[in-house]
């Protein structure tokens, strides 16, 4: 592999700009593929975007990107992407700077000293010449100093081809169709969290088991022409989800909907309107710790979703002292440490977490009553 430092001005990036999500994003005359196949989307905020005109104006010196050269004579950025797109983004008068106090200011309309100072800033930038893999191995190493990838957007590198282009067009893209549901989908959409945990429903969906589903989800269907069997079934479980439970509240944005559609979507004897019942009246229940697990428990009615509340310690010593120490099923006596707290009355038959339903079993009887 062929590695050359160059310094090149921001004028000669900003040349040509496009940013189109879809299509991608271009500049250096066209020459330069801002964000070819194994970048990540731009994440940058306003304040950090800002910060990176602040650098040039401050004449203080940006770190060094990275740039390779493709078989068409043209370059993908490798490393740079959003400080980049930052630049091209102001020079484009897409937002302002506070060159001032309070007196945010657009590039055009900058005085012309600066203008000049942003255009003439030459960043340094390394080209390299080499194969796909070694492409890849450089993006590995030069992304060990700068922002981590999160493992969704590793994945998009090393599947990268038309299924991920178009799964990333309806879940990644600022204005894709997953951002109607967005109160429904835990992460950020930009960061590929979306896309991550729509491949890992239907990754289950499909009996693809194990830490690694995602990525061998993604390895069968890297090479498929589109990701539409994917959306059609992402809009299934949504459209699922939006007619069993009516009411909408916060906590369902930490559900796996789509495990739970893999499960139960067939299931044709639930309504809404039982379903809004229990989940209110769960909703209301104090002694449901996990609100969220509501949604789970509604289906298999297994009471460690819910992470029942649990008895305080003083509501424990007093039980204690109450039975002398005695576990009334073993009926032996024993020490403090070794006894749990217990329902009288289990929480599914309607006793709550409070002192006069409080006792305390042996740690084998409270096992044992549990395990029935």
């Amino acid at each position: 592999m062929n590695i050359e430092l160059h310094h090149i001005p921001i004028r000669e990036i900003t040349e040509g700009y496009t940013d189109n999500e879809e299509g991608g994003v271009t500049g250096y005359g066209g020459r330069l593929n801002i964000r070819p196949p194994f970048q990540r989307e731009f994440i940058y905020t306003e304040p950090q975007q800002k910060a990176v005109i602040n650098t040039i104006l401050n004449g203080f010196p940006l770190n060094v990107m990275y740039w390779v050269r493709n078989d068409s004579g043209g370059f993908e950025m490798l490393d740079g992407q959003q400080r980049t797109i930052s630049i091209c983004r102001y020079v484009n008068n897409v937002f302002s700077i506070d060159l001032h106090p309070n007196d945010p200011i657009s590039f055009e309309n900058l005085p012309k000293p600066q203008k000049e100072q942003i255009l003439s800033y030459e960043l340094m930038i390394y080209i390299c010449d080499g194969n796909d893999k070694e492409k890849l191995d450089w993006f590995e190493t030069v992304n060990i100093a700068g922002e981590q990838l999160n493992p969704q957007e590793r994945r998009n590198a090393i599947y990268s081809g038309p299924w991920i282009t178009d799964a990333k067009r309806y879940f990644s893209r600022n204005n894709c169709a997953a951002k109607n549901y967005s109160d429904y989908l835990k992460g950020t959409l930009n960061r590929q969290d979306y896309l991550e945990t729509v491949i890992k429903w239907i990754a289950h969906r499909d009996g693809i088991k194990g830490d690694d589903s995602v990525s061998s989800y993604m390895n069968i269907h890297s090479k498929d022409k589109d990701s539409r069997e994917m959306f059609l079934y992402f809009q299934a479980v949504m459209n699922w989800v939006q007619y069993l439970f009516t009411t909408y509240r916060k906590e369902m944005n930490r559900v796996e909907w789509g495990v739970l559609y893999n499960l139960y979507g067939k299931k044709t004897d639930l309504t809404p309107e039982e379903m809004e019942e229990t989940v209110s009246r769960l909703m209301a229940d104090e002694d449901v710790s996990s609100k969220a697990g509501i949604y789970e428990y509604v289906f298999d009615g297994d009471e460690r979703h819910l992470s029942i509340r649990k008895f305080p310690n003083r509501d424990k010593r007093a039980a204690y002292e109450r039975q002398k120490g005695i576990c009334p099923h073993s009926k032996k006596h024993y020490d403090y440490e070794q006894m749990e707290a217990d329902h009288i009355t289990p929480w599914s038959k309607g006793g709550h977490t409070e002192p006069e339903n409080c006792q305390v079993l042996c740690r084998a009887c409270n096992r044992k009553k549990g395990g029935k």
